[in-house]
């Protein structure tokens, strides 16, 4: 049996000022690093074969902080970086709002309506073709054991959505995605899905 662990990358700087990142990117803050490592406790007994990461430095760093010094391969996928915002990176949400209210309130409530154009960023077709091709390719090359998958929220709810098979409108029908949140499924013999865990952050204290 394969069983995937899925989790986000740690807080960020940009997370805390309300930055949008997609494919730009900033250091984890000290709560980013404590987090990692909370989960990196929480994952000390799961013996794992590989880890595959965004290969965004905030999704790398995290990578390196859970493999905990082990000699765990990491293996950097481009296709697993976040979706890439254009205009918008580096902005303040209070920012692009003021400029772009329809398709900024679009991509969180109709994302099947989200128009990437004006802002001249990546398309969320786009985005869950790319994330849907490396999750197969992922799964084609691990047929038992556990991997562990670090990327970003808005990738980890389109290999949700693409294991499930729902469409781009039910994009966001999962909990909110914490920094370091932990997402485990398990893939039966006939690749059976049975989600044990979605975005849980008990290992962080939270509700």
């Amino acid at each position: 049996m394969l069983t995937i662990y899925l989790t986000r990358h740690g807080e960020t700087v940009w997370n805390i000022e309300n930055r949008l990142q997609g494919s730009k990117d900033s250091e984890l803050t000290a709560s980013g690093i404590i987090d990692a490592k909370l989960l990196s406790n929480k994952l000390a007994k799961v013996s794992f074969s590989k880890i595959y990461t965004s290969s965004s430095k905030r999704a790398v760093t995290t990578a390196n902080i859970l493999r905990n010094n082990s000699s765990i391969p990491i293996i950097e996928e481009d296709d697993l970086k976040e979706i890439n915002f254009g205009e918008w990176e580096g902005k303040t949400k209070k920012e692009i709002n003021d400029c772009f209210e329809n398709e900024f309130e679009s991509l969180w409530k109709t994302p099947h309506l989200y128009d990437h154009r004006p802002h001249q960023g990546e398309s969320l077709l786009a985005l869950t073709e790319r994330v849907g091709n490396v999750i197969q390719t992922i799964l084609n090359s691990n047929e038992e054991g556990n991997i562990l998958i670090v990327t970003h929220a808005v990738v980890l709810a389109a290999i949700v959505a693409h294991l499930k098979q729902s469409p781009i409108e039910k994009l966001w029908d999962l909990p909110y995605v914490h920094g370091t949140s932990l997402t485990i499924i398990n893939f039966g013999e006939e690749k059976e899905l049975d989600f044990m865990l979605l975005c849980d952050t008990t290992h962080l204290n939270r509700i």
